[in-house]
Order: structure tokens, then C-alpha cells, then sequence
């Protein structure tokens, strides 16, 4: 739905940084079907070479193009809304030393990638999102900006990705009852991310719809 919200409207985006992020959504959208339907390829299409091997399993795609990749994007997608250069200097930082230390622990915990979430990379991942995020607020309080605030996508971006990794974070501490032999958490974990998706996404959705576009916001490729 925020996909194709953004592909409706990318008229209104095109000249501006928000382009991005309806092309991080295009992205993020065809990652989630690839990563629902890889069980199904694996257990009865395609990919069933592949099944009893260390791959077996999803979590190393999830880890990547979301905990991670995610990370990225936001981490570039800041870079080109705020105006303050040592906050963007900050955030770059941040990003860089976020994917240094991602990596180094995947290298050191190889095999549970393909086992498991990690909570390292969810929580430091959540960090670098809370660090973009109030950056990105006390800009706009310290602007002009704050008067019109509600008609900006990036605020409809900022608050619904600050929540979304606020409910779901903590989620990654009570991995170890995710089994079969807890099915009343393994229910409970599945509408705690149904429900922050969907509020997630309508969010996005509801701001590339009625935000407003300002064309001092234009950015270079």
C-alpha cells in the first residue's frame, strides 16, 4: 500500500529527498515477498536443493536487508534532509560505525545468522534510528519548520519509524520462547509485528498522500 502510495504520487517527489524513500519502499516491498515466499520455494519450488542446509531458514535475509539494509538507507536518508552539516557528519558517523560493528559480529557469530534474529544488530540498529530521528526533531523545533510541521512527509516518516523500532525491539530479548512450545508468544509476537506494520505503513502512506512538497528541498542525485 506505501509502495504503491508512493509510485501514485512520485510526481510530487521527484525533485526532492522523499524520492528516495518511495524508492527504499519499492525495495523494502519486493523484499518481503521474496522473504515470505522463500519457506514456500525452499519446502516445495525451486529452492528445495537448498533445503537441510545451512540456508534452510530466512533469518539471514531478513538480517540483511532490513536490520541492516534498512539501517543504511535511513542512515543516507537523514544525510539528505538535514540542514546542519555537523549533524549529517554525526549521522555518518553513526551509520559507519554501525555497519563496521554489524559486520564484525556476523563474522564472530557466523553460524546464527542462519539460526536466528540477532539482538545485537536489532538493538544498535535502534540506537542509529533514535539517533536520526531526535536529530531530526530538534532541527525542525529550532526552525521555522515546526509551525508546519504536519505537513511534511519526513515527520510522517520520523514518527512512525521511532515507534515501529520502540514496540518491536524489545521483542528481540524474548526470542528464546519463540518456538513451538509457546505458542500463546509465538501468537502474541505475530500481532505485536502485524499491528506495528500496519500502523507503520498506513502512517507512510497517509503522509505521501497529503504532505506538501517544498522546493527548497530539492536535492542533487
Amino acid at each position: 500500500m506505501a509502495a504503491m502510495s508512493g509510485l501514485i504520487f512520485y510526481r510530487k517527489y521527484k525533485y526532492i529527498a522523499a524520492k528516495f524513500f518511495v524508492w527504499f519502499l519499492i525495495y523494502i516491498a519486493i523484499c518481503d515477498g521474496l522473504s515470505m515466499s522463500y519457506n514456500s520455494f525452499v519446502k516445495n519450488g525451486f529452492l528445495n536443493f537448498i533445503d537441510g542446509t545451512i540456508i534452510e531458514k530466512n533469518f539471514w535475509w531478513s538480517t540483511l536487508y532490513w536490520k541492516i539494509g534498512a539501517i543504511l538507507f535511513f542512515v543516507f536518508y537523514y544525510q539528505k534532509i538535514l540542514k546542519n552539516r555537523r549533524d549529517k557528519n554525526i549521522i555518518k558517523w553513526a551509520g559507519g560505525i554501525f555497519l563496521i560493528v554489524s559486520i564484525a559480529y556476523i563474522i564472530s557469530c557466523f553460524q546464527d545468522l542462519f539460526v536466528r534474529s540477532l539482538p545485537f544488530i536489532n538493538i544498535l540498529g535502534a540506537l542509529v534510528i533514535l539517533l536520526c530521528v531526535i536529530l531530526y526533531f530538534i532541527e525542525i523545533l529550532q526552525s521555522e519548520k515546526v509551525l508546519t510541521f504536519y505537513k511534511s512527509l519526513n515527520f510522517y516518516i520520523s514518527s512512525s519509524i521511532l515507534i515501529w523500532w520502540l514496540i518491536i525491539t524489545p521483542l528481540v530479548f524474548y526470542d528464546i520462547y519463540f518456538s513451538t512450545s509457546d505458542w500463546d508468544f509465538v501468537f502474541l509476537k505475530w500481532q505485536i509485528y502485524l499491528f506495528a506494520n500496519i500502523f507503520m505503513y498506513t502512517t507512510f502512506t497517509v503522509g505521501l498522500i497529503v504532505s506538501k512538497t517544498d522546493r527548497n528541498q530539492v536535492v542533487n542525485e
